[in-house]
């Protein structure tokens, strides 16, 4: 009877230990497939950072480069400008020049009339 005991117990354990193993398994396989969804799962929000982040290198590249030329347009723009003030500040030291010298033009021709009106004058009374 008691052998018959311990044999129904070991039978018992046996089949315990069966079901057991089966669970370990199935948990085992269970964690794994929810590893692999969760690393999936990542995976696809990891991928879609990194296209947004070529994404963005492009876009920064393009911005970079175009704001390089608005600054090379602008300078040629500023070197434009600087020149045509110059040049009307050249216009406007000319045409000083010009006014001073048709003043001066001005006084020799009066003192040239009233130099030849009076020696006009002094021709006739002599």
């Amino acid at each position: 009877m008691l052998s018959s005991m311990v044999k129904e117990h070991q039978a018992k354990q046996g089949t315990k230990k069966e079901i057991q193993e089966s669970k370990r398994k199935e948990a085992c396989v269970a964690a794994s497939d929810l590893t692999q969804a969760l690393v999936d799962h990542l995976n696809v929000g990891v991928a879609q950072a990194y296209l947004n982040q070529k994404k963005l290198d492009a876009e920064a590249k393009q911005l970079h480069a175009s704001a390089t030329n608005f600054s090379k347009q602008t300078q040629q723009w500023l070197n434009l400008v600087e020149s045509f003030s110059s040049a009307l500040k050249e216009i406007g030291d000319v045409e000083n020049w010009a006014k001073s010298i048709e003043g001066d033009v001005r006084t020799i021709s009066t003192a040239l009339e009233i130099v030849y009106k009076n020696s006009q004058e002094a021709a006739q009374n002599q």
